[in-house]
């Protein structure tokens, strides 16, 4: 997306995205929690891909995760 100076010229460039139909079944489920970046380019192929966004079987959860933490300074 060169020469894009904000979202209105992007949608004047490539268009938008309001009449996207997906057009393929047979995915697969994704284990990648909601907003890491394993998930968020999982989603982004999926519509490269022409297949629904959301599988019925993605996780849906945080449950089993562990994460780093950071102690307050």
């Amino acid at each position: 997306m060169s020469n894009v100076r904000n979202v209105f010229e992007a949608i004047l460039k490539y268009g938008h995205d309001e009449d996207f139909a997906p057009t393929k079944e047979g995915f697969e489920a994704t284990n990648a929690p909601a907003g890491s970046e394993d998930k968020i380019e999982i989603l982004r192929r999926r519509v490269e891909q022409g297949t629904p966004l959301w599988h019925r079987n993605d996780r849906r959860d945080y449950s089993g995760l562990t994460g780093a933490v950071r102690p307050r300074e």
